[in-house]
């Protein structure tokens, strides 16, 4: 084929690494399967990338290239290893993105590339690319990278502002039992508790601005071509059922990570999105330890902790004398004080690791892993099935509650801490998990959900087979049709 006569995908992730990552194992499936790719992120994204991958990391390769647009925040002063504030990137998102985005995309069309023949558009950043594919008449498919359950959660958050549950009165809703009240309305997800929905709603605010944005990103995204899930059919027909009344075409071709281990350039598979510069001494460590005797520990890429938190999860695990892998990003405590004290490196010395970074995947499959303490960040939460570890889940926010509600009831594959750390729970649940009976069931659920995770990327598999359908039937269309 032709570079000129090959289908122009625009990929466009939400500007934080979870996002980017599950976009760009999109992005290389679509280019496997022949599409011309521009991967579009922030200039924020683009310096951490560079400064954690090296300055070509971002330099493309035959029929993929990397293109950047301002986010409206980042300045010569902004200190690119901090965290983002996330309520001024949807501000930007809401007010600022659309005008940088149209003109990338007439630029793509006057370069010697083919034309832009649809867009893959993170589902949170629907509002400006949905505007911008009905101007350039281009089908667009959203891309939703958090669990369908928590999505099913969010595509409520209109209803429940509208129903009074939220904003919550004061802040003593947090605290006084509030959180325990039972939601019965919600098809798909009947009587779930307050405290199991997405966390944004946890608010006094009636301006706040990451629940506003949210529900307007949600109006958005049913005006999209389709929408993309990161899972797989097995999981839960019923949230899919109940996503399926109120969207827009559904794709599952999840899990992502695990679709994309069929790529076989070498070239392809070497491009990569890491904020941090990872450990490679992990593994060298892990290699040392006995099968199925480690806990690995990493809350992911934007939790951030008290000091009195990851002091009860230090002791936790110190006092339950498991053999542990602790990724403790840079950034993860705020705080001038040593985030570990002598004490426990001390008690530790020999038993634990800690590091900055790791690749995860590769951890989370060595033989001496037995367990995962997660964050519950949904693609944490895959990579953890897809490998057949159970977890222990403290979820931060977001999305996350939502999915340890479903580890742990749902599907059994995962003990929940409460959000009040205290290590007498941490070092009670690794017990559990490394030797207890609920242990032993939890390893034999998530080996089912491993099994039938495969099946589903295998060739003729329902993730394999809706990846090609998608492309059929949407990104290879001619226009931009509105799902009315």
């Amino acid at each position: 084929m032709m570079v000129s006569d090959k289908p122009h995908a625009v990929c466009v992730p939400h500007p934080s690494l979870s996002h980017v990552k599950a976009m760009l194992s999109v992005a290389k499936l679509l280019h496997q399967r022949g599409f011309f790719i521009t991967f579009v992120i922030t200039d924020y994204v683009y310096k951490r990338i560079i400064k954690s991958r090296g300055p070509n990391s971002l330099d493309g390769i035959l029929n993929f290239q990397f293109k950047t647009i301002a986010d409206g925040i980042m300045s010569e002063d902004t200190d690119i290893e901090a965290a983002q504030d996330l309520a001024s990137i949807c501000i930007a998102i809401s007010n600022h993105f659309l005008s940088p985005f149209r003109s990338l995309l007439s630029q793509l069309n006057h370069e010697p590339t083919p034309p832009v023949s649809c867009i893959v558009s993170d589902g949170c950043m629907s509002s400006f690319t949905i505007k911008a594919a009905m101007e350039f008449n281009v089908p667009i498919a959203q891309l939703w990278p958090i669990s369908p359950c928590s999505l099913l959660g969010c595509m409520h958050f209109d209803e429940l502002v509208k129903r009074g549950v939220t904003p919550f009165q004061d802040e003593s809703y947090l605290s006084n039992g509030y959180l325990n009240t039972t939601i019965d309305w919600i098809s798909g997800m009947k009587n779930i508790k307050l405290k199991y929905l997405p966390s944004l709603i946890r608010t006094t605010d009636p301006n706040n601005i990451i629940l506003n944005f949210l529900v307007e990103q949600t109006k958005w995204t049913r005006k999209a071509s389709a929408i993309i899930l990161n899972t797989f059919d097995a999981l839960d027909h019923e949230v899919l059922d109940a996503l399926s009344s109120m969207l827009p075409p559904i794709y599952t071709i999840g899990p992502l990570h695990l679709l994309s281990r069929q790529i076989k350039d070498q070239s392809l598979e070497a491009i990569a999105t890491n904020f941090w510069e990872e450990n490679h001494e992990c593994v060298t460590w892990l290699d040392s330890k006995e099968p199925n005797s480690v806990i690995y520990v990493n809350f992911g890429s934007m939790t951030i902790m008290t000091l009195n938190q990851i002091t009860e999860f230090a002791w936790g695990l110190a006092n339950s004398k498991k053999p542990f892998l602790w990724i403790i990003r840079p950034d993860l405590v705020k705080s001038d004080s040593p985030i570990l004290s002598h004490d426990f490196v001390e008690e530790t010395k020999g038993i634990g690791m800690v590091a900055s970074w790791c690749a995860q995947e590769e951890v989370l499959k060595h033989p001496s892993i037995k367990g995962f303490l997660t964050h519950n960040g949904w693609n944490s939460t895959l990579e953890s099935i897809c490998v057949g570890v159970p977890m222990i889940s403290w979820p931060y926010f977001g999305d996350q509650p939502t999915t340890c509600l479903y580890c742990c009831e749902k599907w059994g594959i995962a003990l929940e801490i409460d959000n009040d750390v205290k290590r007498d729970g941490v070092e009670s649940c690794i017990k559990e998990l490394m030797e207890g009976k609920k242990g032993e069931d939890m390893k034999a659920e998530v080996m089912e959900l491993k099994s039938k995770a495969e099946e589903s990327c295998r060739h003729g598999g329902s993730s394999y087979l809706n990846l090609d359908t998608l492309i059929t039937d949407v990104l290879l269309s001619k226009c931009y049709r509105e799902v009315k």
